[in-house]
């Protein structure tokens, strides 16, 4: 037989041995192997839980330059509301794109389980230098294949498919996260600047009422008690601006850098005001249910225990045989015969060269003499109890989170509408009125500076209790979609800033 008929039978086995580990179809692998796998479904759920926002996965330069245009013209000198600053930050925030690019880590990842094992190829010559049979004596050629990574393929896509979908759920979770976080940021950035115009007028009052102490306090009209006290107010309040300004720049950076904006693309202003109330808050009936429905951190632990249990299947499966290869192939070996015969009565010796070919089949496996399978397996029970465990905690705390979000979005609305219809309307009565009384020379001025600064304070609580409401607006979305509940608290964000929709 020729060395090329031998090659032949080689490659027979070979092709053999690939049949053994199964064919993959092109179908199968297409949602995997696609350069932004899996982003549609991210996509989409965003859109949906953010009222139309877009999320974009860049992956190339050209990307990379549109989306700078599409925010410099969003950003740059305007003025912009909390829908805007939404959109910039899901376009612009680099950390939103590395969250992304887990998702096409997962994607290749499912896509190389989805694919066969490579098998391992051995040639080798054997008697090599025989002198009678020129330079080798046989040719061995054997292919190993695994065969229980051939009967696993099916299990380990569909927990490598498990890990994709939840690397989607958590670029969801993440996106939404700073979808709150930029809307928080907003809130908190135009309330500043509500509460330093506020704070100029009552320092325009300070300021007449220390001039006017310091003139009475020369006649002698006034004890140097009343003057020092007018002083002393106008110096705390200059203190309080300088506070104020502070929190306001370093609110607006936080919103800056959420944005993800830097350079000429700071150069950007928000309102004067927070939006007005709402007449009424939106009723909840079913806010457990509706959490419970739509939370996308449940849904990664959901994913989790559901990877957890197929993986547990695998184990199972094989806890005994951790090891297995076939291994096929053929050995062609090259002979001497001897023939004798009898020519005009001599007797004459012919030799011919001759080759034969064996084909082979060899069985690999490990035998659980010592590792039976026992610590795996129990590893495996103990990895899905405590899945399943975490699951029924995040679903206990889903619930307990919406009940409160919901209880903290009523309270604050019926205590901003107290301030808004309760409070400051007597607050400007007493003004009114001690106007009034000024010009009928019944009051004095001071009196009727106290009154003004009294005013000043009312409507700083007012702004307030309207920032604790959008806040708590906020994380009641976020406690029924998900995207991380914030506090919304005093604690959490700036009482005060500067001024207006010029900042």
């Amino acid at each position: 037989m020729s060395l090329s008929r031998r090659s032949r039978r080689i490659a027979v086995a070979s092709s053999a041995a690939l049949f053994l580990t199964g064919c993959v179809s092109d179908q199968e692998i297409a949602g995997f192997s696609a350069r932004d796998a899996g982003f549609g479904t991210v996509a989409a759920s965003v859109s949906m839980d953010t009222g139309g926002k877009d999320a974009v996965w860049i992956q190339s330069n050209d990307q990379a330059r549109a989306i700078s245009d599409r925010v410099h013209a969003l950003v740059h000198k305007k003025s912009i509301n909390a829908d805007t600053a939404v959109q910039v930050a899901l376009l612009n925030n680099r950390g939103l794109q590395a969250a992304y690019a887990d998702i096409g880590m997962n994607a290749a990842e499912a896509w190389q389980q989805s694919l066969p094992e490579n098998p391992k190829v051995s040639i080798g010559l054997l008697g090599i230098g025989a002198p009678e049979l020129g330079a080798y004596r046989a040719i061995e050629g054997m292919i190993a294949a695994n065969i229980l990574s051939m009967t696993t393929r099916r299990a380990r896509v569909d927990i490598a498919d498990t890990r994709f979908r939840q690397a989607q759920m958590r670029a969801v979770d993440a996106t939404l996260k700073v979808a709150n976080d930029t809307r928080r940021a907003w809130v908190n950035t135009v309330s500043a600047f509500e509460t330093v115009a506020y704070l100029n007028q009552a320092r325009v009052a300070a300021d007449a009422a220390s001039e006017l102490a310091q003139k009475l306090g020369e006649s002698g009209a006034l004890a140097k008690s009343g003057q020092a006290r007018e002083h002393a107010f106008n110096a705390e309040l200059t203190g309080q601006m300088a506070e104020a300004r502070l929190a306001s720049r370093l609110a607006k950076e936080e919103l800056t850098r959420i944005m993800g904006l830097w350079g000429s693309e700071v150069d950007y202003y928000v309102p004067d005001k927070l939006p007005k109330l709402p007449r009424g808050v939106i009723r909840k009936d079913r806010i457990e249910q509706e959490a419970l429905e739509n939370r996308v951190d449940l849904r990664v632990a959901k994913l989790e225990l559901e990877a957890v249990a197929k993986s547990y299947g695998l184990s199972n499966a094989t806890r005994f045989v951790t090891d297995l290869e076939i291994i096929s192939g053929v050995e062609a070996e090259r002979e001497i015969e001897t023939e004798y015969e009898i020519v005009s009565g001599n007797l004459e010796e012919t030799k011919t060269r001759k080759t034969v070919v064996t084909p082979q089949l060899e069985l690999e496996f490990v035998i659980p003499i010592f590792d039976s399978g026992k610590a795996r397996r129990r590893k495996a029970e103990l990895g899905y109890m405590q899945a399943a465990n975490q699951l029924a905690e995040k679903a206990v705390n889903v619930r307990s989170e919406a009940r409160s979000a919901y209880t903290a979005y009523s309270a604050t609305h019926e205590i901003a509408r107290h301030y808004l219809n309760s409070v400051v309307p007597l607050r400007t009565t007493i003004e009114e009125e001690s106007l009034l009384t000024y010009n009928g020379m019944i009051s004095n001025t001071f009196e009727l500076l106290a009154d003004t600064r009294a005013k000043v304070g009312t409507l700083l609580l007012a702004i307030n209790a309207k920032r604790e409401f959008w806040l708590a607006d906020i994380n009641l979305s976020a406690a029924i979609y998900g995207g991380g509940a914030g506090t919304g608290g005093s604690g959490s964000a700036p009482s005060v800033g500067d001024a207006g929709g010029g900042h």
